[in-house]
């Protein structure tokens, strides 16, 4: 039983964890750290990510900076890679949505987030994948979305972002698995986050949304943490190029 368990184990790991100061990526990253993973978190906020790390166990170490310049990423690939060595595993949690209707998405709010949802994991990953290979092992998981399949009011630049990234997994997997590194991304359904914020603060809608699902609820945080933990452990090495769509069964109906 102990190696079944032990299947499922990233202690002694080194995680990087983008948009770590809130969220899914906050959750993402507490989890990891206090499964015993050795947590870079990358954020923007210096504040926001001092208190993810005061309210988080583990080894974890903060690291503000601005991702959304794919110039910069080599420079952030050096900085991840200084507290606990080069990262075994890459969480890319960081996003936004501009929440623009068709008619009014302007070329930079198109470009802000293409750049952020879909470069950005393209590129940091291109700088993190060589120190993968020379451990022959890694593990590389993007932020897919209910919009990687599902088209939504307002969400054009953010859904062409989000089914970029299931196809930018698949590529992943191709180019980087004969190396020991899996490439797969998670799904969320509806979680409260600050991007979700004006979802939940409609009662009506929010709970249209959980009658969607199969389960008849919304996400709690704590859902992501066994998908997130099988993706990022050896339990899943013959698993690549997939989207594992943690929604309730939102997406099944």
């Amino acid at each position: 039983m102990a190696e079944l368990i032990d299947l499922f184990s990233v202690r002694g790991k080194v995680a990087c964890v983008t948009g770590a100061s809130s969220g899914l990526g906050r959750r993402a990253a507490t989890v990891l750290a206090e499964a015993g993973a050795q947590v870079v978190g990358v954020a923007r906020r210096a504040d926001k990510l001092a208190d993810w790390q005061a309210d988080t166990g583990g080894e974890t170490h903060a690291l503000a900076f601005d991702i959304s310049d794919r110039d910069n990423l080599g420079e952030l690939a050096h900085d991840v890679a200084v507290p606990f060595g080069s990262p075994d595993i890459v969480i890319h949690a960081a996003g936004i949505n501009t929440r623009q209707a068709a008619d009014d998405v302007t070329p930079e709010g198109w470009d802000t987030t293409l750049g952020l949802n879909l470069s950005v994991p393209f590129f940091l990953s291109q700088h993190l994948v060589p120190g993968m290979k020379a451990k022959g092992w890694g593990r590389v998981v993007n932020f897919a979305s209910l919009q990687t399949t599902r088209a939504f009011p307002g969400g054009i630049a953010y859904g062409a972002s989000k089914a970029g990234i299931a196809q930018l997994t698949r590529a992943m997997a191709e180019a980087w698995s004969p190396h020991g590194i899996t490439a797969n991304a998670i799904g969320p359904g509806f979680f409260r986050t600050e991007l979700t914020a004006a979802v939940f603060n409609d009662p009506a809608r929010a709970a249209n949304n959980a009658a969607q699902t199969c389960i008849g609820r919304n996400g709690d945080a704590e859902d992501l943490d066994g998908p997130l933990l099988f993706l990022c452990s050896d339990a899943s090495a013959y698993v690549t190029g997939q989207v594992l769509m943690v929604d309730g069964g939102f997406t099944a109906k």
